[in-house]
This record gives C-alpha cells, sequence and structure tokens, in this order.
C-alpha cells in the first residue's frame, strides 16, 4: 500500500510520445452510416523522469468532428499541459484542456488515459481501485453484430455464442432489419439481443420496428432516430415496446439532463466524453436523473478498452468488444481484462489500467 508520504513524492510527467496505429479488422463491419475494414487509433505515452510509463490511446471519429489528422494537430498542445505536472490532477487537467481546445474529444481521451495509468502505475494500483470500483459488479460485455447481409450476420452470431458471449448488439438501419434480426436470433436462439440502429429510423418506424423487435426478446434500442431530432426521441420513448437507448444524443454529461425525460439507457464512451475524468461525470449524471448506463467502445485498441473496463463496474451494461472485432495480433497491447467470451474481470489487472504492449 501507497503511503501519504510516498504519495506526495508521485514524479512529474518528463516525457511523452504519439503515434498512430492502423490496425485491421477481422472482417468488414458495419452500421448504419457506412462499413469499415481498418480501425485507427492515436496513441499517447508518458513517462515520468523515474521511468515510469502510461499509455492512452482515442479512436478520432468524424461523427464528432474530429479526424486523425486533427487529433494529430491538437495533440502536442494538450500534452504541453500535463509536461511537468504530477498526472493525479484530474480536475486541473481537463481545465487546461478545454482553455486548448472546446472539441477533440478522443485526443483529450488519449492523454487522459495515459495520465490515469501513469499515475495508477506510480502509485502501485490497479485503475479500477484508484477509481473505487468494485470489479465484481462489472457486466458482461456484449459483442457487436455488424450490418452485413443477414446470412453473415447469423454466422458471426453463431460463431459469438460459441465463443461464450451471453449477449450481442444487432446493428441495424435497413429496409430488410426484420430479415436480419430473425437471421440473428436463428444463428443466437438463447442469446440476449440488442439492437443500434445508430440514428437511421424516423421516429414512427422506430415505433413499428420496436413491436416486432420486442417479440424476438430485444432488451432495448439504442439511438433508434437521429441525435438532432430530440422530440422524435422523446416519441419514440413514449410510444415503443422497448426502453430506449440514447448514444449520438448523449455525448457528455451536460447532455444527460436533455435525455432524462426521453431515455432509458445513457451510453457513456470515453472516446467521445473525451477520457476518464468526463466519463465518470457522465456516470454520475445518469444516475442522478436515475437512468441506466452502458459503457461502450469503439472499434479500436485494448488500451482504450481497458481504461472503459475499470469504469464497468458502475454500469448496467457493457459494449466493450472493439479489439475483438480487430484481425488476430492487429492490436499492438493486450489486455486480460476483457476476456474472449465478453466476461471482464479486473482481478488480473495489478496496476494502471493492465494493457501492455505485445510481444
Amino acid at each position: 500500500m501507497t503511503t501519504d508520504d510516498e504519495r506526495a513524492d508521485i514524479a512529474p510527467v518528463a516525457d511523452w510520445s504519439v503515434e498512430t496505429v492502423v490496425m485491421e479488422l477481422d472482417a468488414p463491419f458495419g452500421i448504419s452510416r457506412g462499413t469499415t475494414t481498418t480501425a485507427e487509433s492515436v496513441v499517447v505515452r508518458l513517462a515520468d523522469e523515474d521511468g515510469t510509463e502510461g499509455v492512452g490511446a482515442g479512436c478520432p471519429d468524424a461523427y464528432y468532428g474530429e479526424t486523425v489528422g486533427t487529433a494529430e494537430s491538437i495533440l502536442p498542445d494538450l500534452l504541453a499541459t500535463v509536461d511537468g505536472e504530477v498526472p493525479s490532477g484530474h480536475q486541473r487537467r481537463h481545465a487546461a484542456f478545454e482553455r486548448v481546445v472546446r472539441d477533440n474529444p478522443a485526443a483529450k481521451a488519449a492523454v487522459d488515459i495515459a495520465c490515469y495509468d501513469l499515475y495508477a502505475r506510480q502509485i502501485g494500483e490497479p485503475l479500477h481501485a484508484l477509481l473505487g470500483t468494485d470489479p465484481e459488479r462489472a457486466p458482461r460485455s456484449c459483442f457487436s453484430v455488424g450490418l452485413a447481409e443477414p446470412d453473415e450476420m447469423r454466422d458471426r452470431a453463431a460463431t459469438a455464442v460459441e465463443a461464450g458471449f451471453e449477449h450481442l448488439k444487432v446493428k441495424l438501419g435497413t429496409e430488410r432489419d426484420r430479415e436480419r434480426v430473425a437471421a440473428v436470433r436463428e444463428g443466437a436462439p438463447d442469446a440476449g439481443l440488442r439492437v443500434d440502429a445508430n440514428e437511421a429510423w424516423t421516429p414512427a418506424e422506430a415505433v413499428r420496428k420496436s413491436h416486432w423487435l420486442a417479440d424476438h426478446d430485444v432488451a432495448f434500442v439504442e439511438q433508434p432516430v437521429p441525435a438532432s431530432d430530440r422530440e422524435g426521441l422523446r416519441f419514440v420513448y413514449e410510444h415503443s415496446s422497448l426502453p430506449v437507448a440514447a448514444d449520438e444524443s448523449c455525448v457528455t454529461a451536460s447532455d444527460v439532463p436533455d435525455v432524462a425525460d426521453r431515455a432509458d439507457v445513457v451510453v457513456v464512451k470515453l472516446d467521445k466524453a473525451g477520457g476518464v475524468w468526463p466519463a465518470l461525470q457522465q456516470v454520475h449524471a445518469a444516475r442522478a436523473h436515475d437512468l441506466q448506463v452502458m459503457v461502450g467502445c469503439m472499434v479500436e485498441t485494448n488500451v482504450s478498452l481497458a481504461a472503459g473496463a475499470a469504469l464497468a463496474p458502475l454500469c448496467d451494461y457493457a459494449d466493450l468488444d472493439g479489439s475483438l472485432l480487430l484481425a488476430d495480433g492487429a492490436d499492438p497491447f493486450a489486455f486480460d481484462g476483457i476476456r474472449a467470451d465478453g466476461t471482464i474481470d479486473l482481478s488480473v489487472v495489478d496496476q494502471g489500467t493492465g494493457v501492455v504492449p505485445r510481444d
């Protein structure tokens, strides 16, 4: 156990580096907005003067106005705010981030995760212990079945269930949604299902589809209508046969009050919130409004997923399968805390986030 005197001697950040990693996916991954075959993450490494290192990563998404290029351009300025600083000043750090740039949440998340990882390693504790979360309360992650031809979705669902996944998130948003859900249910007759339209439906369409989705024992429908259609989201919430989860409609903690009367679940992602600190705020804001919470992710490296896993015990649901969608060996980092069947086991994390570079 680290003593108070030892904590007072924590070394400041003395060096940093940035790189972009491009990772091949195991199979094309589709949502209603398009299909991708690769995933890109910006990776930040921090080191203190004693040589202790922390690593963070973010997955820039053009949907949120961010690209790898914009992240790379702003990261030196964000990193300048932590250079020479002790990495435990989380609130101060984010105030400095906001003075540098208002947006670029994935770039901020990369630096923030690296700071948390470094500090937790400096004091010899796992990140979940630093955050005070209970490893035994972590929900199992679902596996995301991307939008594809029905037979492909059926096979992906069957493979995930064979691997031990108990819950699947099914991407929808086409005129053949009913056929696709039936195919997934054929491949995974006993799995718990959640569906995600990624804004693809009209309010009336969402309500209509919710009725037959309920017949397939779907738990909830995620982001059924465009984020800009606040009244449409309310309409779905009031008339749907299923609970509603808000993802694109609820980016940060400040968005929670706007969806509190038109959603049942808030989806929290470090990449859209801006890191661990703002994600924690979003979780607490959701709880204050009596909403359930799902911690989610992009298709990305284990560096980001490990930080999300530390927050999982605070949440009702987890969607932390991003690195499991990558081709074998594509992720340059390994993390044993999320198993191939979706189990989140934080007991294996010794220090920091628990990620290690692959050999």
